[in-house]
């Protein structure tokens, strides 16, 4: 296939759709380059990710820098990093970096499908990470006897857990 717009061969084709019409774009690499459509090697998750989480920190980037769950410890900027998130918390944490990225994946920043029944949190993984987020607090405060006894607290519950 040649290129749309000169006679060399066609190595990057790009789709793109508005308003419910595809139109499809067949280009050698120089015109790619033109037309600032990236290449394959290009795109990644990361990089979309990066692309994606970047255009919505704006006016807020000193506050949001400063911004930690307070249950798994991640960083707002570790999850512009590497596009994870740590814990269900982190998304009441990073609230106000989280939702414009959703509306503008998702269109909406509620879930509305459907929740596989055996993953729904149960209060047993709720406790579970509470107890967690203490025992985290008791080891920075160097007291160990409360962060044994937590730390007990929570192999009974695991072990009861897997027994279920």
């Amino acid at each position: 296939m040649k290129c749309q717009l000169c006679p060399n061969p066609a190595t990057v084709h790009f789709t793109k759709v508005v308003n419910k019409k595809a139109t499809e774009l067949h280009l050698c690499t120089e015109c790619a380059a033109r037309q600032q459509i990236p290449s394959l090697g290009e795109l990644s998750l990361s990089a979309i990710l990066q692309s994606l989480i970047g255009q919505h920190v704006g006016p807020q980037a000193e506050e949001m820098s400063r911004l930690t769950c307070p249950t798994c410890g991640l960083k707002y900027m570790e999850f512009r990093r590497e596009g994870r998130l740590g814990c269900p918390r982190d998304y009441a944490s990073f609230r106000v970096g989280l939702e414009p990225i959703l509306r503008k994946v998702h269109r909406s920043t509620r879930h509305v499908g459907k929740v596989p029944r055996r993953r729904q949190p149960s209060e047993i993984d709720l406790s579970l990470l509470d107890l967690r987020q203490q025992l985290r607090r008791a080891v920075q405060a160097e007291a160990y006897e409360e962060a044994a006894r937590i730390r007990d607290q929570i192999r009974e519950k695991e072990a009861a857990n897997e027994s279920r």
